[in-house]
């Protein structure tokens, strides 16, 4: 434990050092992505066509309105219905919204839960099948044997509580720093979970560890047997810690957004995009930034300065054509919001990124709503950001009208 503590105070002295050499030395320092500012980075052929956004209504402008208010480092949302939104806090506890209110009283509680730094209280998803079983999975680093450890859930929805059911998978590596635990069901319905290298990066590349990975899980806990290692639920491996994962709407591929080094493990920055494949090494710690090695698969792209990428959510709505099957990603160092356009016709290539003028501080996660507006929530209250009135805050995009919102003219 005082091993632990002496790297989480080591690693805090480094933080403001990293944000230094990040802005003046990192030598694969890149123009920031500003807000407002799209980048195309490649112009399409009639070859090769990407039909990504394959509808020809006009886009609608949007603009930002406050959700929830007076939140705890929210990290995870989901909805059970129209009308019901549920969010993961940090500290330990899940919350309930109702039509836009904030139940004061949480639905569970988890005195178990570590939440010195980064670790907490996670990443959160539905059972497919929630209509029938009302269960949610919820993954958390707690404490044992002088050990942290992440852990998945799975609760039972009484309706005005929550009661645990059962772990999943349990004994996952985890730290103060680089616990991953993000959640999400894929389209064959198996439960897919981020994994960080809990600060000891060669575990990223022992496939016989959890940490590093990304997991594939059965939703009752067994593993697939079409996983790529034997009785084992590693998926991909070589991560350091991956926070998004959605799957595209059309082509079914995985893709994921994952934190580069700071400093303390590697030249600062370096944040990823990766398209994720069954069984593959994504190369930390044995390569980062742009470097790679025969083997190994390359990020589609990276970010130096680091933007500090926390989520992944596919757009399938139709409030905004002009989104259409866009990768939205919350940004937390880089305090905004992010969208990226990937090929269809070549899943390995990004089409466009934008960031969304927006200025809100620190994101988190960004989901869709079942309205079809688009999600997002601050984490200004996590002890790195400038906390702002009423926060921490849910926000969403909703589109312009002639009523003006308090946060109009930042868009």
């Amino acid at each position: 434990m005082k091993k632990r503590i002496a790297i989480g105070t080591f690693i805090l002295f480094l933080i403001p050092l990293g944000w230094w050499i990040n802005k003046w030395f990192a030598p694969f320092a890149q123009p920031e992505l500003t807000p407002g500012e799209t980048r195309t980075y490649r112009e399409e052929t009639n070859d090769a066509k990407s039909n990504n956004n394959p509808t020809t209504n006009p886009p609608v402008s949007y603009k930002i309105e406050p959700f929830v208010s007076n939140m705890n480092v929210p990290w995870s949302i989901v909805f059970t219905s129209s009308d019901r939104m549920l969010v993961t806090e940090r500290p330990g506890m899940i919350r309930e919204v109702v039509n836009g209110k904030l139940n004061p009283n949480p639905l569970i509680t988890f005195p178990e839960v570590s939440t010195t730094d980064e670790e907490g209280l996670m990443g959160m998803a539905i059972d497919p099948n929630y209509d029938e079983t009302t269960a949610i999975y919820v993954c958390l680093a707690y404490p044992k044997n002088n050990e942290l450890y992440d852990k998945v859930v799975r609760l039972i929805d009484n309706g005005t509580s929550l009661t645990v059911d059962r772990i999943i998978i349990d004994d996952i590596p985890a730290a103060h720093f680089h616990a991953g635990c993000r959640l999400k069901f894929g389209p064959d319905n198996n439960l897919y979970i981020t994994t960080g290298d809990a600060t000891d990066k060669q575990r990223a590349q022992d496939t016989s560890s959890l940490a590093g990975k990304i997991l594939r899980i059965h939703p009752d806990g067994t593993v697939p047997q079409d996983n790529p290692f034997p009785d084992s639920p590693v998926f991909s491996y070589g991560h350091r810690n991956p926070q998004g994962i959605d799957w595209h709407p059309l082509t079914r591929e995985l893709y994921s957004s994952e934190h580069g080094p700071t400093v303390f493990d590697g030249p600062a920055g370096g944040d990823e995009i990766n398209h994720i494949v069954s069984g593959k090494n994504y190369g930390w710690p044995l390569v980062s930034h742009e470097n790679n090695k025969e083997g190994l698969t390359a990020p589609l792209t990276t970010f130096t300065p680091a933007e500090a990428p926390a989520s992944g959510m596919f757009y399938t709505g139709n409030v905004f054509p002009q989104f259409t099957n866009d990768f939205f990603v919350g940004l937390l160092k880089g305090e905004g919001v992010m969208r990226i356009r990937f090929s269809t016709a070549q899943p390995d290539i990004i089409e466009e990124i934008e960031k969304l003028p927006i200025d809100v501080g620190r994101v988190r996660e960004v989901v869709q709503g079942p309205d079809g507006l688009i999600y997002f929530s601050t984490s200004n209250r996590d002890g790195r950001g400038t906390v702002r009135t009423g926060d921490d805050h849910i926000y969403r995009l909703v589109p312009r009208t002639n009523e003006r919102s308090i946060t109009e003219k930042d868009i």
